[in-house]
């Protein structure tokens, strides 16, 4: 059985031998690129299970390098590596299909339980379900799995992957009370280790595209708790 293969996307080089250390003893086969561009050559070049992606890297931004990345359709697993605390910056990196991130410094058994989650998911093959060519609905909002349409009063509702993915775990579970680490593990696919306000952020973005312009809200606040979608009473 081959061994997994991360790319480590870092410049500190300190940080990157710490890593591929930790890797290998866990058993990962690694490569390393110290700047943006030499990261792309080696991602072109080579297969890769997962990448450790540096958000700050000259040459090219760890962000750039990510939208790149996609732009070739690739579904390679991303760990953004970040010492920004700005949620904004998160929150752009996810919508760009990263796959986690995790904040510097951080605890090296907090990143390799990442790993391994990120990597279980992108292993998985999701079991076929009769809702993926059904539209779900609650009142006049209604979303097809199979072609991605969002409408809402019969208009056509434009949304992120991300805000997608949110709005799709919410009509499934429609009119049940959803805790935010709940929505953090279906949704972002890992239990999450940090700030839950990346949920309500989300739900902000998604608020203003399905509720703000009609007449009844759909996306309900249950205080203490987390969020419901419901038809307004």
């Amino acid at each position: 059985m081959s061994k997994e293969s991360i790319l480590i996307v870092e410049d500190e080089e300190k940080i990157v031998r710490l890593l591929e250390i930790e890797l290998e003893y866990e058993g990962y086969e690694t490569g390393k690129a110290l700047d943006g561009i030499e990261a792309f050559e080696m991602f072109l070049s080579q297969k890769w299970d997962l990448i450790l992606l540096d958000i700050m890297l000259p040459g090219m931004s760890g962000i750039e390098l990510l939208r790149r990345i996609r732009g070739k359709n690739s579904s390679v697993p991303i760990i953004l590596l970040t010492a920004k605390d700005s949620i904004e910056d998160k929150v752009s990196g996810l919508d760009l299909g990263a796959s986690d991130y995790i904040t510097k410094p951080f605890r090296m058994e907090e990143l390799l339980a990442r790993i391994r989650a990120v990597l279980r998911m992108s292993q998985a093959t999701p079991a076929s379900s009769p809702l993926d060519e059904e539209w779900l609905q609650v009142s006049d909002l209604r979303l097809n799995d199979k072609t991605r349409e969002v409408i809402r009063n019969d208009l056509n509702v434009s949304l992120t992957p991300k805000e997608y993915d949110l709005l799709l775990y919410l009509l499934k579970n429609q009119r049940q009370v959803l805790e935010r680490g709940q929505i953090l593990e279906a949704v972002w696919g890992y239990d999450y280790y940090g700030d839950t306000k990346i949920v309500d952020v989300y739900i902000r973005y998604l608020r203003k595209k399905i509720d703000t312009d009609f007449d009844a809200s759909l996306i309900h606040t249950v205080r203490g708790v987390g969020y419901v979608l419901k038809e307004a009473t």
